[in-house]
């Protein structure tokens, strides 16, 4: 990964990513991730993140994805 690398976590609302891979392992839930249209290249932003921080819900090819914290680790992206 490049120096731009970031943890989904650590995004605010309006911040934009690319989808750049997956962590290792997780296989189960990465297919899932792809079924939802999260594929490598793919670009989203974050539009709202709960008082909390879990989940956070994210703009992904004109619709609206909400994603657990867990399930967000499993991505790795790089800001744009």
């Amino acid at each position: 990964m490049t120096d731009r690398a970031i943890s989904l976590q650590t995004m605010k609302p309006g911040d934009s990513a690319r989808i750049t891979g997956f962590v290792k392992g997780e296989r189960e839930y990465r297919q899932r991730l792809l079924a939802m249209g999260l594929t490598p290249g793919t670009v989203f932003s974050v539009t709202r993140v709960a008082p909390l921080g879990d989940p956070l819900e994210l703009s992904v090819r004109n619709f609206t994805l909400t994603l657990r914290r867990r399930e967000a680790s499993i991505l790795l992206a790089e800001r744009l």
